[in-house]
């Protein structure tokens, strides 16, 4: 691993911060107050801040990471990252949002826009991260 590798994990987890933030902070943030004490207060949710963060580095790193072992040089960058993005939904958030749906009581439209959200933001992130091409030289071979 690379110092490209390093900056494209670091520049996605900033990205997958940023974009948690609007998807769940701003556009649902109604709906999830609407829950009442379904979820942490505001107050509450501080202490477990770290938390979130943790979980996008993870997400930052990881999709960085696999990006890089399935990356096809002869492809369009675009059509892979939104290939990747679409794959990496399928693959944790959509069936993530069915089983919170499952185990807690959830409003239907709620989820469905968490799923679309969701989706939307892995898609955003695959492109992001197929725009950053990890495996490009360029800047690898800087000091």
């Amino acid at each position: 691993m690379d110092k490209r590798f390093w900056v494209c994990g670091l520049v996605m987890s900033i990205a997958a911060l940023l974009l948690g933030f609007i998807v769940h902070g701003l556009l649902l943030a109604p709906d999830y107050a609407a829950l009442g004490a379904m979820f942490r207060s505001d107050d509450d949710s501080q202490h477990y801040a770290h938390w979130m963060v943790l979980a996008h580095v993870l997400i930052g790193f990881a999709m960085t990471w696999i990006y890089v072992q399935g990356f096809s040089s002869g492809r369009s960058s675009s059509m892979q990252g939104l290939r990747f993005g679409l794959a990496m939904a399928l693959f944790s958030t959509v069936p993530g949002y069915l089983i919170y749906y499952a185990v807690q009581p959830l409003p239907a439209a709620l989820v469905i826009k968490q799923l679309l959200f969701g989706m939307a933001t892995m898609l955003l992130l695959g492109l992001l991260v197929a725009w950053l091409q990890p495996r490009r030289k360029v800047l690898a071979e800087l000091p």
